[in-house]
């Protein structure tokens, strides 16, 4: 089965303003993942365990995000990231919310300010997946579209987080992911024996397990429920 989407359908050109995206994803609201295929003529995988980012690979094609492989929010004019979340029988998210790989060593991650996580959450258009095992890959429905930006509260305390999160990972080099109120560090790769190589301050070449910044599930759950967070 072809995994490239990009060479299975035709480009579609990124939306010039929210309302525009709002209405792209309007128009898929309530559709299954199969109805959304067959417009394009594409085939589903059975599952995602093969053709892990498959889904998400459609949807951003579907609605025309532009980043690509850039260090750019995924609707680079409108400054949006899209995240889907997969959401269990219950509505509720199934997973913590992957955001951006850690990077303790770059200048720009050492300010809240300029760093890549803040950036990312500074606006997200939250797209709901129905995700519930039982249920086929093909018969899954999309959810409505939430486009969402962090309140002064919530970006407080994702500052906060981000802080101690990265204060320990610099000086210890590793954190556990019962650290954080909305954030969490959890390791990326698949198993322990995946490293990447880094630059220590002596100058001396470091191999570091690779790890990202996820959202917990107790904070996506409040976004989509529209709740305060406290």
């Amino acid at each position: 089965m072809p995994e490239d989407i990009d060479q299975l359908m035709l480009p579609v050109t990124a939306p010039l303003s929210e309302e525009e995206l709002l209405r792209r994803c309007e128009l898929i609201t309530g559709k299954t993942v199969a109805q959304l295929a067959q417009q394009y003529n594409l085939p589903v995988p059975a599952d995602l365990r093969r053709h892990k980012g498959w889904l998400g690979n459609l949807l951003e094609r579907i609605l025309g995000a532009d980043a690509g492989n850039q260090a750019e929010p995924d609707f680079v004019a409108l400054g949006i990231e899209l995240k889907t979340i997969p959401l269990n029988s219950k509505g509720e998210p199934k997973e913590s919310t992957y955001v951006c790989t850690v990077n303790p060593r770059a200048v720009a991650e050492t300010h809240w300010q300029t760093c890549w996580l803040r950036r990312k959450l500074s606006k997200v258009l939250w797209l709901p997946l129905e995700a519930e095992n039982s249920i086929p890959l093909e018969e899954r429905y999309i959810g409505q579209a939430i486009l969402w930006q962090p309140s002064e509260h919530q970006e407080t305390v994702l500052h906060q987080d981000w802080e101690e999160l990265m204060e320990i990972m610099i000086a210890e080099g590793g954190v556990t992911a019962r650290l954080g109120r909305y954030l969490q560090i959890r390791p990326k790769a698949a198993h322990s024996r995946v490293t990447t190589r880094q630059v220590g301050h002596d100058g001396e070449v470091e191999l570091h397990h690779p790890c990202g910044f996820y959202l917990r599930t107790s904070f996506t759950q409040q976004i989509l429920s529209g709740k305060a967070c406290c």
